[in-house]
């Protein structure tokens, strides 16, 4: 256990930044489950500027690496293409 005020506080908040990082990938996944179900090229197309958005922001805060966030919008985008 930690001996310090300021580590017990770590501890704390380390928690609480693990719970919102999880958080906000699960709600990304979903957004990508949802995209990549939907049949219409014209909902795919509406949803894509959101999702990219939302890659590229979780990549800007280190949730996500930002090889993988590449690699999931270059995906994406093949997908789009491919309907």
């Amino acid at each position: 256990m930690a001996n310090h005020k300021s580590a017990l506080k770590r501890i704390r908040r380390n928690e609480a930044v693990r719970l919102r990082n999880r958080y906000q990938h699960k709600t990304m996944r979903n957004a990508l489950k949802k995209l990549r179900s939907e049949e219409k090229k014209k909902d795919v197309e509406a949803l894509v500027p959101s999702v990219v958005s939302m890659i590229d922001r979780l990549a800007k805060r280190n949730i996500i690496h930002s090889n993988k966030a590449a690699n999931l919008k270059s995906s994406l985008a093949k997908h789009v293409a491919a309907m």
